[in-house]
C-alpha cells in the first residue's frame, strides 16, 4: 500500500506583480501555503493555495497542528476518503475559507502524486474533455486605472488574439458605464467584456448598474453582492440581461447546488482553493453541467488551465499571471488559448530554490 510516511506544510510570500485594486480591497501579496507530501514507495506530491495578503498564518497552523498528522500512515490513492476523513476532523470549522483553503492544499498534493504515479498530466487524469481553453485578460482592467488606460489594455489584449477581458467596476454609477461604453466602442461588438463588483453593491443597486450597464453588452457580471445573499443574486438574475457570476467566495459544494437550484448564477466561478480543492472543484463543475450552467474559474491560471480542460462545459480561463517568481515555465498561450501542460502531475515546474528563499521563517 502506497501509504503517506511523510507530510510537511509551510508558507511563501509572493508580492503582487503589478497593482490590483477593486471596489473594496487591494492585492497586497500572495501568501501562498505549500503541502509536500512522500509515500513509502517513493511516491511525492506538491499541493498548494493561497490567500491574498491575509489569514495565511492561519491556514498553516490548521495544516501543521490539525491536518497533517493525520495524513500519515493514509493510504494516498484514496484521494475521496482522504479528502472526506479531514473534513470530518474539521467540522468545528467548516464550512469556511480557512478550512478549505488547508484542505485544497493537502487534496491537490494527492492529485499531483496520484497524476505522477499514473504517468498521466492532470487535465486527461481528471477527465480529459479538450485540449485548450480561450483566455481572458484582467491585468488591464483594475479600477484604479484611467478609461485610457483601460482602453489601451482590451486594444492589446485583442491584438494578441485574446477574446476578452475583465473590467472592475465601482466607480458611480455613470462613471462605470461611461467607462464601459468607451472601452466598448474602441473593440467594438465582436469582443468579450466581463464586469467585476467585487461584492459592492446591494440587489437594489445592482439592478439599478445592471440596466446602465446592459447597453454595452457586458459577458458577465461577476460577484455583484455578497457571496451568502443568494436571494439578492436570484433577483438581479431575474431583473437583468447580464449573466450573473460566482463562486469565488463561495466554499462548498452545496452552496453551488443552492444558487444553481434557485437559477441565481448564469456562470460559476469555481475556485480549486477556495472549494477545497480538485476532489470538490470537480463535483462542482460536473453539477453546474448537470444544470447547463458554464464554469469560468477564479484565479490560478496555473492549476486551472487543467481542470478547465478537464471539464466539458468550461468556457473561459482568467490570466493574472502571479507565480512566475517561483515556477520555471509559464503557462502556454496558442492564438487567445492555453493548452494544458502534457508532464504528469499537476504539470506546475516549480523553482525550489526561488520557493526556499520566499518561505515564512
Amino acid at each position: 500500500m502506497p501509504a503517506i510516511t511523510h507530510a510537511e506544510a509551510y508558507l511563501v510570500d509572493l508580492e503582487v506583480e503589478t497593482v490590483r485594486t477593486d471596489a473594496v480591497q487591494s492585492f497586497v501579496k500572495q501568501e501562498t501555503v505549500f503541502v509536500e507530501i512522500q509515500t513509502g514507495d517513493g511516491g511525492t506530491g506538491t499541493g498548494y493555495s493561497y490567500t491574498i495578503g491575509t489569514g495565511g498564518s492561519a491556514v498553516l497552523a490548521l495544516l501543521r497542528d490539525y491536518l497533517l498528522p493525520r495524513l500519515v500512515g493514509a493510504d494516498a490513492r484514496r484521494v475521496e476518503a482522504v479528502w472526506y476523513d479531514l473534513f470530518a476532523a474539521t467540522r468545528a470549522t467548516t464550512v469556511g475559507a480557512i478550512t478549505s483553503l488547508a484542505l485544497a492544499a493537502v487534496d491537490t498534493a494527492l492529485w499531483d502524486l496520484r497524476c505522477r504515479d499514473a504517468g498521466r498530466p492532470l487535465w486527461l487524469l481528471a477527465g480529459g474533455a479538450k485540449d485548450r481553453i480561450p483566455l481572458y485578460d484582467t491585468e488591464g482592467g483594475w479600477l484604479h486605472l484611467t478609461t485610457e488606460e483601460l482602453i489601451t489594455g482590451a486594444k492589446a489584449s485583442q491584438a494578441a488574439g485574446w477574446p476578452g477581458v475583465k473590467l472592475k467596476i465601482g466607480r458611480s454609477p455613470v462613471e462605470d458605464a461611461e467607462r464601459l461604453a468607451a472601452v466598448r466602442a474602441a473593440v467594438g461588438p465582436d469582443f468579450d467584456l466581463m464586469l467585476d463588483a467585487n461584492q459592492s453593491l446591494t440587489a437594489a443597486e445592482a439592478v439599478r448598474r445592471a440596466r446602465l450597464l446592459e447597453p454595452s453588452d457586458p459577458y458577465w457580471l461577476e460577484e455583484p453582492l455578497p457571496g451568502d445573499d443568494v436571494a439578492g443574486h436570484q433577483a438581479l438574475a431575474s431583473a437583468a440581461s447580464i449573466p450573473v457570476a460566482v463562486g469565488e467566495s463561495l466554499y462548498s459544494v452545496a452552496q453551488f447546488r443552492e444558487y444553481l437550484h434557485r437559477q441565481a448564477a448564469g456562470i460559476v466561478q469555481v475556485d480549486v482553493a477556495r472549494i477545497g480543492g480538485i476532489t470538490p472543484w470537480l463535483k462542482v463543475a460536473h453539477l453546474a453541467e448537470a444544470y447547463n450552467v458554464p464554469v469560468c474559474p477564479h484565479f490560478l491560471m496555473e492549476l486551472h488551465v487543467s481542470l478547465c480542460c478537464a471539464v466539458p462545459n468550461s468556457r473561459y480561463l482568467e490570466h493574472i499571471p502571479q507565480l512566475r517568481a517561483i515556477t520555471r515555465r509559464e503557462i502556454e498561450v496558442v492564438d487567445g488559448h492555453a493548452l494544458p501542460p502534457s508532464s504528469p502531475g499537476l504539470g506546475i515546474e516549480w523553482d525550489r530554490d526561488a520557493i526556499d528563499d520566499r518561505r515564512v521563517r
